[in-house]
């Protein structure tokens, strides 16, 4: 490397863009890249994101070595931006600039990429940050709105850059925005719309948001999301109306209004409402398993009905499911939620060549799977499918424990956590001397986080069976846990 080179390069390692924000991508770039496109459609407005969307793309298409389109994105980038913040916009082009002073080096171009590293220089001398560890908001901001798109696994670092473009611009619209919808997900990921006291911190920034930007219909949907749980509903409705009207072909507001009203039972307004995203042409496979979901809980009602319900009823219902569900993993292959799902309703229709050979294919890509979540998805179908199905206890309770292995409590890990409390209580109606129900109800406690309870249920089931290691290694554990916390 020469020495021009060698400055050059030290030069752009001290940039502030998507090549130096060592990016941890752990979706496929081509599934992110659909997500992108969509955000460009939808999210022009300056609260959403979208102006990034164009710089990050063009990343992933660099990572494709697709350096012409990445080249003509970044291009799009500068354009869109100027029109957006016009006197504003120098700031905002950092990021930019920074990607095609990098673009031009890989491409060979040194002289082109030193021009647009003494712009970002430029732009930073004329909007001094006041520390040399500290950057301006619009860094702050593109960078969150990456780290919010790119990964789950990135999530925390998205809520932290956006807080910190906050505390320098607090009613800046876009910020708020961002970090509302960053906080709604990471509460959704991670504690499900269970019920609550106070509002959540989401529910106040999303709530904040708002005032900012009345009729973003985005935040409008989140926020009615989150106040089933404190079940306002009044309020929640008024949202959920008021978004649908604000962005009607809005494919996250169609999304979003589509859960809260499966959520809240309305199954054929939110049939209604999701049909018009399969209209658009995208997310198809997304919108085509909502659609499931719902006639899936259709054909639950009809299953509860008493005395009998109607059994041509729960079949169509159970056919409508497959229908959808089918169509989802025929156009993308990869939904492996989908693909559990499918596979229990083929057992139900009495098809178990067919359901055991699905999920045969969904436990094969366990390994590899980064979504926890749809991990628990797969354990906890295929436990019913033992449980139910193939009249299996011991395999129902294998894969119900491994769901609770997986630290997400989402509604899959409570089922799992009822399932087996269900069957450790009916084994030990029929012995209470059942020591494998004893310790059952001892790991299902002791993921729950009762350690106390936890404890004694392994005492109990070794006074069952004196010599099981598994049970007198777990009762240590605890003992040696609930030590170091009372100790605290």
């Amino acid at each position: 490397m020469s020495e021009d080179s060698s400055a050059l390069l030290s030069r752009l390692q001290q940039l502030q863009c998507h090549f130096t924000w060592d990016l941890k991508i752990d979706v496929d770039l081509e599934k992110l890249s659909t997500r992108l496109h969509i955000d460009i459609d939808f999210h022009q407005s300056q609260c959403e994101g979208g102006s990034c969307s164009y710089s990050l793309l063009a990343y992933c298409r660099y990572l494709q070595d697709q350096r012409e389109e990445a080249l003509s994105l970044l291009n799009q980038s500068e354009e869109t931006i100027r029109e957006s913040y016009g006197d504003e916009s120098e700031k905002r082009l950092i990021v930019t600039y920074g990607d095609m002073a990098w673009l031009k080096y890989h491409n060979g171009d040194f002289a082109q990429s030193q021009s647009y590293c003494q712009r970002v220089e430029d732009i930073l001398v004329k909007y001094p940050t006041g520390s040399s560890g500290s950057f301006l908001p619009e860094v702050y901001g593109d960078q969150a709105w990456t780290y919010f798109k790119v990964s789950w696994s990135s999530l925390s670092k998205a809520i932290d850059c956006f807080h910190k473009a906050l505390e320098v611009q607090r009613h800046d619209a876009e910020w708020n925005a961002g970090y509302a919808i960053a906080l709604f997900h990471r509460e959704q990921w991670f504690l499900g719309n269970k019920q609550e006291d106070e509002e959540s911190q989401a529910t106040t920034q999303l709530r904040f948001a708002l005032e900012i930007n009345p009729n973003n219909a985005v935040l409008q949907c989140m926020l009615a999301l989150k106040l089933t749980a404190y079940k306002k509903y009044e309020e929640a409705d008024g949202l959920v109306k008021k978004a649908l009207e604000n962005d009607p072909d809005n494919p996250h507001v169609i999304r979003h209004s589509g859960n809260y009203l499966y959520n809240r039972k309305r199954l054929d307004e939110a049939i209604d409402v999701i049909k018009r995203g399969l209209k658009r042409g995208d997310q198809l496979p997304s919108f085509n398993h909502q659609l499931a979901m719902c006639y899936k809980q259709k054909k639950i009602a009809e299953q509860c009905r008493r005395p009998f319900s109607n059994r041509e009823e729960v079949r169509k219902w159970r056919r409508c499911c497959i229908s959808h569900l089918e169509d989802a993993v025929k156009m993308k292959p990869s939904f492996d939620q989908a693909w559990a799902e499918l596979a229990l309703l083929y057992a139900e229709e009495g098809d178990m060549s067919r359901a055991e050979e699905t999920f045969k294919q969904c436990l094969e890509k366990l390994p590899e799977l980064k979504e926890k979540r749809v991990c628990q998805i797969i354990h906890q179908r295929y436990g019913d499918f033992h449980l139910y199905h193939k009249k299996n206890e011991a395999q129902a309770i294998a894969h119900y424990t491994k769901v609770l292995l997986i630290p997400l409590k989402k509604s899959e890990w409570r089922q799992c956590a009822k399932k087996l409390k269900q069957i450790a209580e009916r084994r030990r109606s029929r012995n209470p001397g059942d020591g494998e129900a004893l310790a059952l109800l001892g790991q299902v406690a002791r993921a729950e986080g009762n350690n106390k309870k936890a404890a004694e249920f392994y005492e109990e089931a070794l006074n069952y069976d004196k010599d099981n290691e598994e049970y007198l290694s777990a009762l240590c554990e605890l003992r040696l846990e609930l030590q170091g916390s009372s100790s605290d």
